[in-house]
């Protein structure tokens, strides 16, 4: 049967508004999920956000987030036992808590109480009382702020014949160290403890002028930073360069950055944020951590300070780094994981967590540090061995991984980042399984920058740009002592004892002074390793 012409007519303006509802109702259906996406986006940022500023951090709360005013409430231990004053000989069941003979070099000091006389007399019968035994109470006793003057006396010699005869008179004068700062009553132990209080306890050097205040001593904060900033630039700076030089020897350094506020000289801020960096060596090398103040988070900065340095650096993600020369960058595992944590602090509370994505991948890296923890005191060398057979397996199920989730996974959401985040850095992810000595994570340097952090919070900003380079260098000689194991505040004043008096430049002429050196006195020895 042949179909009229108006019959399709019919059939085809009976189709047409058909097709139009079901393309208008996929065009709706899309703006929805572009809506619903968007919504889900949002709720996300909300989550994080108030995790970020109501919840903890991403992996651990640090010592230093404990607030100012409850912090005596949080570190109490009622059961905990006192330390001991003196060393204990005899053998017994060790207890927990109890401090190990970190007092036995302290001077002592003995008070006696004892009866007079008239005392010495029974209440009982009037006869006199004969002393049995005694009953000792012991305190660790402190003298603060406790501050003298030193005269040093220059004997001066002429000889008398000489001078008699009308010869030359020749004036011998008797050997003297030389002074830290010429024309100023500033000690290498003043000094050295101003720079310890403020750089190891970050305490601002107005409350260290208050308190030299309380204890009768005038010395204001102006005196204080320009003693600081002086013997930086004459005698911190060289030596500084010079740990820098056995730095750049390394085959491996770790990096990290931070802002800082930097005022100009009329006490405005500067036009520039302002960074401190911080690099620092291996566990396989010399301890050393150098920080050093620039005004700009310019890839140039890393770049000039690096140069001549050729191995691995190890960093985050930050593009800056790329401009370092003859290295091979190294990501952080500990960064990849903590996007797939914020992802997991985004979801909503009815979701059960163990059944996410962002869940299964952090179980990847979980194995992958359990694995690492197997092998921190192997070499190196077997260090490798060990992650090429047991390490790499998990990096490439979590690669399959990858490419298995990230097609599901909508890109801008939490855990689209997390994902896309691990697959762009793959190939720094990967590049720790290139060398034993490389580390998982980049979290050795972010604690690193942790001293100068809290110090920011106390003293909020640099006063100057000066200020900023004497504070990095003060920074760098005060944390490489803590890493060899040094108390900063002798290994402070013993530097300012010897620098003024040593050749400053020259092959080898520094090294009885370097952190690692076996001549460095007694005293520059901490006695209690941090405990952190």
């Amino acid at each position: 049967m042949k179909t009229t012409k108006n019959e399709n007519i019919n059939k085809k303006l009976n189709n047409e508004p058909l097709d139009d509802l079901k393309n208008e109702n996929a065009k709706l259906q899309h703006e929805l999920e572009i809506a619903n996406a968007k919504i889900k986006w949002y709720e996300e940022q909300f989550k994080l956000n108030a995790a970020k500023k109501y919840g903890k951090s991403s992996d651990t709360v640090e010592h230093e987030q404990i607030s100012f005013f409850n912090e005596a409430e949080i570190n109490q231990k009622p059961e905990a036992e006192e330390p001991c004053l003196e060393k204990i000989t005899y053998e017994r069941k060790k207890k927990r808590g109890v401090n190990k003979a970190s007092f036995e070099n302290l001077e002592i000091e003995i008070i006696e109480y004892s009866l007079s006389e008239d005392e010495q007399i029974c209440k009982t019968c009037d006869s006199k009382i004969n002393e049995m035994s005694t009953e000792i109470r012991k305190e660790l006793k402190i003298v603060p702020a406790k501050v003298s003057i030193t005269h040093h006396v220059r004997k001066i010699y002429v000889c008398k014949s000489c001078n008699e005869s009308g010869d030359n008179t020749p004036i011998v004068r008797a050997p003297m160290p030389e002074p830290v700062l010429k024309g100023s009553f500033a000690s290498p132990s003043l000094i050295s403890y101003l720079i310890y209080q403020k750089y190891s306890c970050a305490l601002p050097l107005d409350r260290q002028q208050r308190i030299f205040n309380d204890f009768g001593i005038d010395i204001s904060k102006q005196n204080m930073a320009n003693w600081i900033i002086k013997t930086s630039e004459l005698w911190l700076e060289p030596f500084y360069e010079r740990l820098k030089t056995e730095l750049l020897k390394e085959t491996f350094i770790q990096a990290d950055e931070s802002p800082l506020r930097v005022l100009t000289k009329d006490g405005k801020d500067s036009s520039s944020k302002s960074y401190m960096w911080v690099y620092k060596s291996g566990s396989y090398g010399k301890k050393i951590a150098l920080y050093e103040y620039t005004p700009s988070r310019s890839g140039k900065n890393p770049k000039n300070f690096l140069q001549g340095f050729s191995g691995f650096l190890q960093t985050d993600d930050y593009a800056g780094y790329n401009s370092v020369e003859n290295v091979t960058r190294v990501g952080c595992l500990a960064h990849a994981r903590r996007y797939y944590t914020d992802a997991l602090k985004a979801l909503p509370k009815e979701a059960k967590i163990e059944s996410t994505y962002a869940y299964a991948a952090t179980q990847f890296f979980k194995e992958m540090f359990i694995l690492e923890s197997k092998n921190k005191d192997l070499s190196p060398s077997e260090k490798f061995v060990f992650r090429e057979k047991e390490l790499k397996p998990v990096f490439e199920a979590y690669l399959a991984w990858l490419q298995e989730v990230q097609p599901k996974v909508v890109p801008k959401s939490s855990l689209g980042r997390a994902i896309n985040y691990s697959v762009s850095n793959w190939e720094l992810l990967t590049n720790v399984l290139k060398d034993g000595q490389c580390e998982l994570s980049n979290n050795a340097a972010e604690r690193q920058i942790k001293p100068f952090v809290i110090g920011r919070k106390n003293y909020l900003f640099c006063k100057s740009p000066n200020g900023a380079k004497a504070s990095a260098i003060a920074y760098s000689i005060v944390e490489t002592a803590k890493m060899n194991g040094l108390n900063s505040f002798y290994y402070l004043k013993y530097l300012f004892e010897e620098l003024p008096n040593t050749r400053l430049s020259g092959e080898n002429l520094l090294n009885h002074l370097l952190p690692w050196s076996k001549t460095l006195p007694k005293e520059c020895m901490s006695e209690i390793k941090d405990k952190k």
